[in-house]
């Protein structure tokens, strides 16, 4: 990659813009660059949980989605672009598949907790939901691909299931739902 930033600060944003890669300018608030920034967050909240020890399996996959998530920032900073598609998708589908056949069925509410890591999962699972609803706001107003917001509302299940992967990984059980459990 050529080096393409020479400088970090070009002031152009002290306004209250900020520029798309077709080199429109938007609000800062705008709804495209409110999704970018939760797509942006939910990266960086990846990049924390792979601070943590984890199976590779898990690391691995992690990995690919934080890749992919830079290739779905950089679709939205590129209106009309388009990246991400429904093979982006299926891949996490067999990732779900593969890392739940390893987990007891579910029969209560999980709470978000045990391991660290597990708990920084569903830390990124919340982040995720959040940059999906985003996405929503946008495509209420311009045309979003729907492999994008089939790929958050995977990923999110995806990081559930790694949540409960990870805990059974470290012979730590699900931590469940007591209802009324401090009446």
């Amino acid at each position: 990659m050529a080096n393409r930033l020479t400088k970090i600060y070009t002031r152009t944003g002290d306004a209250g813009t900020t520029g798309l890669a077709d080199g429109s300018r938007v609000a800062k608030d705008a709804p495209r660059i409110e999704a970018i920034g939760a797509v942006d967050e939910l990266n960086s909240v990846l990049g924390v949980l792979l601070g943590e020890s984890m199976p590779e399996a898990a690391r691995a996959c992690l990995e690919n989605v934080q890749n992919d998530l830079f290739d779905l920032g950089g679709e939205l900073s590129v209106p009309g672009h388009s990246i991400m598609t429904k093979t982006h998708v299926e891949r996490l589908e067999r990732e779900l598949d593969r890392f739940n056949a390893g987990l007891p069925p579910l029969r209560d509410f999980v709470l978000p907790a045990g391991l660290r890591s597990a708990a920084l999962a569903h830390v990124a699972r919340t982040v995720c939901r959040r940059a999906e609803r985003r996405l929503v706001t946008l495509s209420r107003k311009q045309k979003v691909p729907p492999a994008m917001r089939a790929y958050l509302n995977r990923l999110s299940d995806l990081l559930f299931v790694i949540a409960r992967a990870l805990n059974r990984a470290g012979a730590k059980p699900d931590v469940l739902w007591q209802q009324g459990k401090n009446r």
